[in-house]
């Protein structure tokens, strides 16, 4: 149940990461590229049963 929940809220966040505003275009994709990593570690270590 609460790897659930992380997992919708770090997609949400991933999403909100995405750089769509003028001001944030020159971020490149490095906020959600690093958010991407946290869902994959996530993610594993829920298949892994350590979460």
């Amino acid at each position: 149940m609460l790897g659930t929940i992380l997992i919708i809220v770090i997609l949400l966040v991933l999403v909100g990461a995405l750089p769509s505003w003028p001001y944030s275009s020159g971020w490149g994709y490095y906020p959600s590229g690093t958010l991407g990593t946290i869902l994959i570690i996530v993610v594993i270590l829920i298949l892994l049963g350590r979460l």
